[in-house]
């Protein structure tokens, strides 16, 4: 199995991974030089460019991937389970992916590809089997489909997978970022002098592969990482360096990428967790006392209006699925009337019903002249809903493009490290 968050030491080669727990022997040592040979026969048999002697941290996303695949049929694997595979690869890595499933077909190998990418599905699958909670609601073969029907299979009904939005109309700067850096955990610098814009009335998508410095990027905008350096201004006043309260108060709404870490208390009501950040606002709190009448009517009108469903507002949080969750967070958020509205991985692990929700509550935001920041690593998201898309690349943002000048391709190559230069010579190119 080849799971979404791959299982290698970092430290390690190539070579080294592969073989581990299986190494060729010479006496009692290591015969790492056969270990070599034998990683480089079977990537030659595969069609897999790779250096054996390369070392796990400094090869890309995609070769790390393809380290995990050899790992599996080095052990004789005659069925590999790919989990998520193309969560964290760029367009141009998805293809190659799909390339080497065909590959290993060829070979009389047995793929089980685990994805919520129809488009994926449609490319790389022979047969598809839909589960919905926990049941198989179809088995169907891949060339006598089509989206629209997988997505209907999903969820039970008629999906729109196509985001309806107006020509956007564009207010003047609502978050305004200059040379803004930050250290991770570890202490090494993750954000590195990045600036931006987002302007009211707009959708402003970044685009990138995962662990480019995007969480430590939304933790300082939201107040949970502190900048080492830059300038943060919303409506031209200063919150570099808030706190998360302050943050808030501002005029800050934040759909995190982790609900359960960071958007809800799972062991709280549905009625606590709808005040969550706004607990001591007025009707909610009377001095010290909290009104729990204004708070259940608050939490029940969100309910309704963003069809959360549920027997009732006192169950716990954790008693609701992935989606309704979300819808909860979202109408919490939303509630709060931002002016600039964060939604970090907003769609992640979302059926396709309650994603056509999400997105279509996003847009309402949108059309009604604030400012949304969306944070995704799905790129048909994020060219659905933006209006301008910045690609962030080792910590920083490399290009912004309008919405119309982007296109999977391009961006594909942004998020690789490429230069807008490049793209436009490579579209250039194939445009002749």
């Amino acid at each position: 199995m080849v799971h979404q968050h791959f299982m290698l030491v970092h430290n390690f080669t190539v070579a080294e991974n592969i073989v581990l727990g299986t190494e060729p022997k010479k006496g009692i040592s290591i015969d790492m030089k056969t270990a070599v040979e034998n990683v480089r026969k079977l990537s030659e048999k595969y069609g897999f460019a790779i250096d054996p002697h390369a070392v796990i941290e400094d090869i890309s996303v995609g070769q790390q991937q393809k380290v995990e695949i050899l790992k599996a049929l080095y052990r004789g694997a005659d069925i590999l389970i790919l989990d998520e595979p193309t969560a964290v690869l760029t367009p141009q890595e998805i293809e190659e992916l799909g390339k080497i499933i065909h590959n290993l077909k060829k070979e009389g190998k047995s793929v089980i590809l685990i994805t919520h990418k129809l488009k994926e599905v449609m490319s790389m699958s022979d047969r598809v089997t839909i589960i919905r909670r926990g049941k198989v609601t179809g088995t169907v073969k891949t060339k006598e489909t089509n989206i629209d029907e997988l997505a209907e299979l999903m969820v039970g009904r008629k999906v729109n997978l196509v985001v309806d939005k107006k020509e956007a109309s564009i207010k003047g700067d609502v978050l305004t970022i200059e040379d803004l850096c930050a250290n991770d955990h570890r202490g090494i610098e993750a954000v590195k002098g990045l600036s931006l814009t987002v302007r009211g009335g707009e959708i402003l998508g970044i685009a990138g592969v995962d662990g480019n410095g995007q969480s430590e990027f939304l933790e300082v905008l939201t107040g949970l990482r502190k900048p080492t350096k830059g300038k943060v201004l919303l409506n031209g006043k200063d919150i570099y360096g808030k706190s998360p309260r302050e943050i808030i108060d501002s005029g800050v709404g934040h759909i995190p990428e982790d609900r359960h870490k960071r958007g809800l208390i799972l062991k709280y009501s549905l009625f606590e967790n709808s005040i969550l950040g706004i607990h001591r606002n007025k009707p909610f709190s009377k001095g010290i006392v909290m009104d729990y009448k204004a708070i259940k009517e608050h939490c029940d009108k969100l309910i309704k209006e963003f069809d959360v469903r549920t027997p009732n507002n006192e169950v716990f949080a954790s008693a609701l699925s992935g989606g309704n969750q979300q819808k909860l967070i979202a109408a919490r958020e939303i509630s709060k009337d931002p002016e600039l509205l964060i939604a970090a991985q907003p769609t992640r692990g979302l059926d396709v019903g309650a994603i056509e929700y999400i997105h279509g509550r996003l847009v309402d935001e949108r059309d009604k002249g604030k400012a949304v920041l969306l944070v995704s690593l799905e790129l048909d998201e994020v060219l659905s809903l933006s209006d301008r898309i910045a690609v962030m690349y080792d910590g920083n943002v490399v290009a912004v493009l309008d919405r119309e000048d982007a296109n999977e391709q391009k961006l594909g190559v942004l998020m690789a490290g490429g230069s807008l230069s490049d793209v436009k010579e490579g579209a250039g190119s194939d445009e002749q």
